[in-house]
């Protein structure tokens, strides 16, 4: 679809837009930049619209505007017998009939060809203030975060990263921290409240031990913060060559997010393994790169374990055993556990719109 490549409708008043499925997050940005706009979904990569959707995508600014489910207002799709669809309208919500829209989205290309998609658009804030703050513990980051969104702090991102990966980071990028969990945030909004955010959030870390904060209010000092978030991937392959990088996902509701990292972490430090901890904790997602070599079944099998053991711990929380990447092929394993009888729906729903079994088959459905 990637030559599917244009944006087809702004209407900076309804804040709102039409693109094909191939245009690309940064183009679409950059198409808006001037007129005050932005699409917020941040997946972290340069990744198509149409992608993004079918992957149901999220990403570091979903804590404050959501994942691509709750900005993706209508789809054109292509069913699998040749029937053009136009699902959903620029309305902000309706009652009318099945949700054919949310279908789509996050189904991985099973039940159709998504070629156009209908988004909603955020104002530019007028205010964007990044900051760091490191930890002596990953309890005292995890313990800072839940504390901030219970109190209603309006973050617009919130990222953890452990002592492995900021070692990772410092060495891959030469930055100075210490190598301990770190708190990467940023907050939008008025000059004002963005100050009040970070007054309150530097006294919410250091209740939990929190020290060393750093921020910025210049978009390019702040991309001088979040150094070692962006190249986080580059680095983890930089500390261990010749490694393979097996990454999973999971989510769980905040309340069990402590336990569940912390359980993790454990989890981990037993396996042998080397696998640095990223989340996007303020809506309890946290990434794996769990680091291992391809040639050596033993180190492989250990590795599969681990992420199938990471599944189902955040399962077992109350969670999803993907919270961004997706099921595909590698958690298919982890659908009925999740789902239970609700497979059986999907499985249908799979036949009757897609009877021949031609979309993308064999991913998703047991």
């Amino acid at each position: 679809m990637n030559r599917f490549d244009k944006v087809l409708q702004i209407s900076p008043e309804a804040l709102d837009c039409r693109v094909q499925a191939g245009v690309t997050r940064e183009a679409l940005n950059a198409h808006i930049r001037d007129i005050g706009l932005f699409f917020p979904v941040d997946p972290g990569a340069n990744a198509s619209i149409g992608g993004m959707a079918s992957t149901r995508a999220s990403g570091t600014n979903a804590v404050r505007y959501g994942t691509m489910r709750e900005n993706v207002l209508g789809l054109t799709v292509i069913t699998p017998d040749g029937r053009i669809v136009r699902t959903g309208s620029r309305a902000r919500k309706s009652s009318a009939g099945l949700d054919l829209t949310h279908v789509y989205i996050g189904s991985e290309g099973t039940l159709g060809v998504i070629t156009e998609i209908q988004l909603k658009l955020s104002g530019v804030p007028e205010s964007i203030m990044a900051a760091v703050c490191q930890f002596p513990s990953l309890e005292g980051a995890i313990g800072a975060v839940v504390t901030a969104l219970q109190t209603n702090l309006k973050l617009a991102r919130v990222e953890l990263l452990d002592e492995v990966q900021m070692r990772a980071a410092i060495r891959y990028s030469g930055l100075d921290y210490f190598e301990v969990p770190t708190l990467f945030l940023e907050f939008h909004g008025t000059p004002s409240s963005t100050r009040e955010e970070v007054e309150l959030m530097q006294t919410i870390a250091s209740d939990h031990g929190g020290g060393g904060f750093l921020f910025a209010q210049r978009p390019e000092d702040g991309n001088g913060l979040w150094k070692a978030r962006h190249n986080s991937y580059q680095a983890v392959m930089a500390l261990a060559p010749g490694k393979a990088n097996m990454g999973t996902d999971a989510c769980v509701p905040i309340s069990a997010l402590p336990a569940c990292l912390l359980e993790t972490k454990a989890d981990i430090l037993a396996s042998g393994l080397m696998a640095p901890i990223v989340g996007h904790v303020g809506d309890g997602n946290f990434h794996l790169g769990i680091l291992f070599d391809p040639n050596d079944a033993e180190e492989t099998a250990r590795a599969e374990a681990l992420a199938f053991r990471t599944a189902r711990r955040a399962i077992g929380f109350g969670g999803t055993c993907s919270g961004e990447h997706g099921v595909g092929l590698h958690k298919i394993a982890h659908m009925e556990t999740e789902h239970g009888e609700g497979i059986a729906l999907m499985k249908s729903l799979k036949s009757a719109l897609d009877p021949n079994g031609i979309m993308n088959p064999g991913k998703i459905y047991p």
